[in-house]
């Protein structure tokens, strides 16, 4: 089955660390976006993304995908390393992922510093795995959300499934009755998908930040709540989608809030600071919206029984597993 690992079959990997270092601040963890490595003044911030299935973009995505990672984190990111594993040696295409690789770093001031390229003739598409290096002075892991914060979400949900409903699967989406006006709006997402604005914006005023990508919002609040032992209570209702991303999304049957989520930011942020971190994003020209609330899991839902650390109440009904990205059915 194409898609992440649930956590369970992940454990056997997140236990595979090798030798204990003090210097790991952060190591491999369960909903954790990076990990984080003590330098003495300044912590590195570490995260790798694989990315394949976006055939129209895959360059310009696997640059942000990783970027925003080390950003979600708290960092700035500086330098990429770049595995490029191509089913053919096609120069055409590879000189469109090299050229998308050089443009989108280049627009978020991040070098290339290496990497390798081969390739793998079973593959169907070219695949990229992307690792993001980035500095800090307050690393804010996926992990830091506080019972009494407020869960804010910029830009909307499923900004990324929209670009790509829009590009990979264009014909079906018009099949389907979605309009070329809309459509070429969509497109446009897959330049919006950067979070590093936001996080700057939010990074010194939140406990934790998280970036949803793969299985979208719900994903990442799922990933969140599980770090944080809490429980995360969410309103649908809340949750700001962008017109163009319920129309792709209706026009094939995806839930906007479990797929592809690249260009929006969760935070939690204390009650006291929400105004002001509304207030900084508007200022910034960044869309945002409280979306919920993080409790302890015998404060949430007190007409029910004890919740379990790590869930998410969505409008009540609590989900303790990720959902299975609602994109990858139209890949299969």
């Amino acid at each position: 089955m194409t898609g992440k690992l649930g956590p369970e079959a992940l454990a056997a990997v997140l236990d595979a660390t090798g030798v204990d270092d003090p210097a790991v601040l952060q190591g491999a963890a369960y909903g954790e976006d990076a990990a984080a490595i003590d330098l003495g003044d300044r912590t590195l911030v570490v995260s790798t993304d694989p990315l394949s299935l976006a055939a129209e973009a895959v360059g310009r995505l696997a640059v942000h995908v990783a970027c925003n990672d080390v950003a979600a984190s708290g960092a700035e990111p500086r330098w990429l390393t770049n595995t490029v594993l191509l089913p053919d040696d096609d120069p055409d295409r590879l000189g469109t992922v090299a050229e998308q690789v050089d443009e989108t770093a280049r627009s978020v001031d991040v070098t290339v510093v290496g990497g390798h390229t081969e390739v793998v003739p079973s593959l169907e598409r070219p695949l990229l795995s992307m690792t993001a290096f980035g500095t800090t002075d307050r690393f804010l892991p996926s992990g830091g959300v506080a019972p009494g914060d407020r869960i804010l979400l910029t830009s909307g949900a499923g900004i990324e499934a929209t670009g790509i409903l829009a590009t990979d699967f264009r014909e079906a989406c018009l099949d389907a009755g979605v309009d070329e006006t809309t459509l070429d709006a969509a497109a446009g997402f897959l330049d919006d998908v950067s979070v590093i604005g936001d996080a700057r914006v939010l990074r010194d005023i939140s406990t934790a930040l998280h970036d949803p990508t793969e299985g979208g919002v719900l994903t990442g609040l799922v990933e969140m709540a599980s770090a944080s032992e809490l429980v995360l209570e969410i309103s649908r209702a809340s949750v700001p989608v962008r017109p163009e991303t319920a129309a792709c999304c209706a026009a094939l049957d995806v839930d906007p809030l479990a797929t592809f989520g690249s260009g929006a930011l969760l935070a939690a942020v204390p009650d006291a600071a929400v105004a002001d971190a509304l207030a900084a994003l508007d200022e910034a020209g960044i869309d945002g919206a409280v979306i919920g609330t993080a409790s302890a899991p015998n404060d949430a839902n007190p007409a029910s029984e004890s919740l379990a650390p790590g869930t998410v109440l969505l409008d009540g009904d609590p989900i303790t597993e990720p959902p299975r990205d609602e994109l990858y059915p139209l890949w299969e």
